[in-house]
């Protein structure tokens, strides 16, 4: 830190020739920490603070916090510290005889010295925060050379961490008790003799950094704090599905899909198998429908290209993805399966004539492309075919796939000369159906 950067009582320093530390002036009859010749006492264990102490201390905290005026744009939640605990235990410990022992860097303290009969850990917090009265927003400062200190520490915004801890000690002067609390990041700095002010103004939470913001609201708050998001997804999933919070998805539970798991579908299949992924049904050959319960008789007049005995239909309508996959179903079909150059090569040929010859325009046809049966499985982590099947031929047009949009699902791309690129799967497209040759097979034995 620059020579000119000086801390305000109340923080400890950063390094010992920028600041200063800082003792937190007493209230009360005593006006300062007893001395070793008028204090006497026996060693006494370390005893911190309870479970039920802790949560009050911490609470009271973030309360207060949320009640400072001008509101804070960026004050941060309080969690608490077992390791600034200890620290602000030792501390106490010691009734605050001499300077208060060098901690890690960055770190802040107050502290104070009270008769046994003032009070706990509440009523000092309530003392600390009612300097706040005497303190000047606008200047940084503090009134009639009182002590705010204290005040600004508890409500320094960018303070993540705390930790507390008192102890009753013994004088001529009677009992007393000494309430200590170390903050992580400290506050109360100077630049240039000015003081920086405790936190930003504004409304509240509207000024959290990227990594804290959740906006923590309590009953008893007056504002919000800024805390690490439990959700930083901002979604939720419908239906009893479980959220992932690193991949921010949804796993639906058998009968859901879709990104909340908001869409009911199909439980069974009477002729095929389920796919859990898609909540969806895989027909057999020669049945369609959403629960493949429908008996297809092949249409072989509907043929738009015969490829080594498999039989392609162009739909003449668009539709999103999975609604193309469902239209292509109930006709007994799949959406197209390109596993070589062959197959990719007939179809960009037989899609270009019928875009030279106007076949393609539709008044509900977005982008003039063709939906094929290739979508990209985040749990596979690779592209898939509809049946399952890794893709080993792909026939992307250059810098795809390029995942813009959540782009999931893959189409024929007619800028392109209908090579692929993926695309997100709500876009209205026309399609492909695929009459594989082993299920024609089936429909030529069936009587």
């Amino acid at each position: 830190l620059p020579s000119s950067l000086h801390g305000d009582p109340g923080a400890f320093p950063v390094s010992p020739a920028a600041v200063r530390p800082f003792r937190g002036n007493s209230h009360g009859p005593l006006k300062g920490p007893a001395t070793a010749r008028d204090t006497e006492r026996a060693p006494v264990p370390l005893n911190p603070l309870g479970t039920k102490e802790t949560f009050l201390v911490l609470s009271l905290h973030n309360k207060l916090r949320s009640k400072v005026q001008p509101p804070a744009a960026n004050m941060q939640k309080l969690e608490w510290s077992e390791e600034l605990g200890r620290l602000a235990g030792a501390r106490a410990a010691s009734c605050l005889e001499g300077p208060a022992p060098p901690p890690a860097p960055q770190l802040g303290w107050s502290e104070t010295l009270l008769p046994a009969s003032a009070g706990g850990f509440g009523a000092v917090l309530e003392l600390w925060f009612a300097e706040g009265q005497r303190y000047d927003y606008r200047t940084g400062r503090c009134a009639s050379n009182a002590t705010c200190r204290h005040y600004t520490q508890l409500v320094w915004a960018t303070a993540g961490q705390l930790g507390c801890g008192r102890h009753r000690c013994s004088s001529p002067q009677g009992p007393s008790e000494a309430f200590t609390c170390a903050y992580s990041p400290g506050g109360n700095w100077e630049v240039a003799g000015t003081p920086i002010l405790p936190y930003k103004q504004g409304p509240w939470c509207s000024l959290c950094t990227a990594a804290l913001s959740g906006c923590f609201k309590s009953w008893d708050h007056s504002g919000g704090l800024c805390e690490v998001p439990r959700n930083p997804c901002r979604m939720s999933c419908r239906n009893s599905g479980r959220l992932d919070m690193s991949s921010c998805q949804c796993t639906c539970p058998r009968g859901y899909t879709g990104r909340y798991c908001q869409v009911r579908c199909s439980g069974q299949c009477l002729h095929g198998r389920f796919r859990k992924e898609e909540c969806s049904c895989l027909c057999d050959a020669g049945y369609g429908g959403a629960e493949c319960g429908t008996k297809i008789h092949f249409p072989f007049h509907a043929c738009d290209v015969r490829i080594d005995s498999d039989c392609f239909m162009v739909s003449p309508e668009a539709d999103t993805y999975y609604g193309a996959k469902i239209k292509c179903q109930e006709k007994g079909a799949m959406l197209a399966q390109i596993r070589n150059q062959k197959v990719q090569d007939i179809l960009a040929f037989y899609l270009s004539r019928l875009e030279m010859g106007n076949r393609v325009t539709d008044t509900d046809f977005e982008t003039g492309n063709f939906w094929i049966g290739l979508t990209y499985k985040t749990s596979k982590a690779s592209f898939r075919w509809d049946v399952g099947d890794p893709s080993s031929f792909t026939s992307f047009a250059f810098g795809q796939p390029d995942n813009q949009g959540f782009g999931n699902c893959v189409e024929m791309q007619a800028s392109a000369a209908f090579n692929w690129n993926d695309q997100r799967c709500k876009t209205r497209n026309r399609y492909i159906c695929q009459f594989a040759q082993e299920h024609i097979a089936l429909w030529q034995r069936d009587p």
